[in-house]
């Protein structure tokens, strides 16, 4: 560290820093079979696909470094197993869909959803060889457009998650995403708890109130964490919060929302999932959340969602005017964290690090990584919203800051207290 610090306070010490090959944090990013991350996030549910795509062939897919193939079978039975075929290799990729599971195009052995070997044709009428053996599979759930996967130890399959959001009077719910970062997932993922940067990677295609910088803290919460950013817009005090549901969700509060109007609590825009296909390559995939009470400008709604995410914009254009993708892309297929020089903006990043890292100690000693609410049935409480007060701002722009910074306490202690309408 000292060595880094002297060549910093030289000028053209590009030399110097070529020198430097700090590694990459293996344990928080790698997400492979056994490796501490990959067991950690293999004891959640995570989105893999879209309802909507099941169809007449199966899917190959790539999930936490695992090569898997999705499938709807003709009982409209959804069936995720093991890419390859255990009696000689070939890929279930170009399997048969059948009433029941599906069939190896090779020498037509039949799996079940659940990985049993329902047929060996070929083999002796008395041949035991189906009963002994079983193909790898995983179980799935359908919901609400989503197909979800758990994918750790049978034993420690939590119940699968609904949260409050998914269930609310008046809103719409949407599938949305499936695009693919050729980056890590926690340079994604992050960005979730990164406040600040709205004002500057986003000052074009959200809206200009959130071009100021706000006052911002963050917390844990029952689920993980959230950040509490506070800014002042004309007479009014607008309280944002997005929350980071570990390891890998976070709800956000509407893109589109200008800060002018009083409201308590508006509900978030998006469910949004990053997904780890591997060390290298992430998913963004979730929900959309649409206010039928208070439709937004569809146009505005789209740029909140949709722009810079993906690198389908001229190269010269994305130079001008980034997005997300190429903030998180460009960092490298995995970030480098010894790199770095973590500011006081970036708490919120650390602290995200902290609790997977927690998470992956949780697991490497026996414990259960799942956040308590998420171990029980029925609809589980989250906090992403947006709070408008109309307040005058105090003449004092010291005591206006202390202000604002009272004001976005109480409204998260109330929040987190549970008290606003449900």
């Amino acid at each position: 560290m000292t060595e880094r610090a002297t060549f910093l306070r030289n000028s053209y010490a590009g030399y110097y820093g070529a020198l430097a090959k700090p590694a990459i944090d293996q344990k928080l990013t790698e997400v492979g079979p056994g490796t501490p991350g990959g067991e950690y996030l293999r004891r959640f549910w995570h989105p893999i696909g879209f309802s909507a795509d099941l169809n007449d062939v199966p899917h190959r897919i790539r999930i936490l470094g695992e090569d898997l193939v999705l499938f709807k079978d003709k009982s409209e039975r959804v069936g995720l197993v093991a890419l390859n075929c255990p009696h000689r290799g070939t890929s279930l990729e170009f399997g048969i869909i059948q009433e029941r599971g599906i069939m190896c195009c090779y020498h037509g052995w039949v799996f079940d959803i659940d990985g049993k070997i329902l047929e060996t044709p070929g083999e002796p009428e008395d041949s035991t060889l189906k009963d002994r053996l079983w193909h790898g599979a995983y179980p799935v759930r359908d919901y609400k457009g989503l197909v979800f996967t758990y994918m750790g130890p049978p034993d420690k399959e939590p119940p699968f998650p609904v949260y409050d959001t998914f269930g609310l009077d008046n809103y719409k719910l949407e599938p949305w995403g499936g695009n693919i970062l050729p980056c890590n997932w926690i340079q994604v993922k992050e960005n979730a708890m990164d406040p600040v940067h709205t004002a500057f990677l986003h000052s074009i295609n959200f809206t200009e109130s959130f071009g100021v910088i706000p006052q911002y803290d963050f917390i844990e919460n029952p689920l993980g964490m959230m950040y509490v950013a506070v800014r002042r817009v004309g007479d009014n005090v607008w309280v944002r919060s997005t929350e980071m549901i570990m390891p890998n969700l976070h709800q956000l509060a509407p893109t589109f929302e200008t800060g002018e109007e009083p409201k308590t609590f508006s509900r978030p825009m998006q469910t949004l999932w990053a997904v780890p296909l591997d060390d290298t390559h992430t998913m963004n995939i979730g929900y959309n959340h649409y206010d039928l009470n208070n439709p937004p400008d569809p146009q505005k709604y789209i740029a909140g969602t949709d722009f810079g995410q993906m690198p389908d914009r001229p190269y010269r254009e994305r130079q001008l005017l980034p997005g997300d993708y190429d903030a998180q892309v460009s960092m490298g297929p995995t970030a480098v964290h010894a790199r770095e020089h973590l500011a006081s903006t970036d708490a919120g990043v650390s602290l995200f690090r902290r609790l997977v890292k927690r998470g992956i100690r949780d697991v490497e000693d026996g414990g259960d990584p799942i956040p308590a609410p998420q171990r029980e049935k029925g609809s589980i409480r989250t906090y992403a919203h947006d709070t408008i007060q109309r307040i005058p701002a105090s003449k004092n722009i010291k005591d206006d800051k202390t202000l604002l910074h009272k004001v976005g306490t109480e409204v998260t202690e109330e929040i987190l207290a549970g008290k606003y309408p449900r």
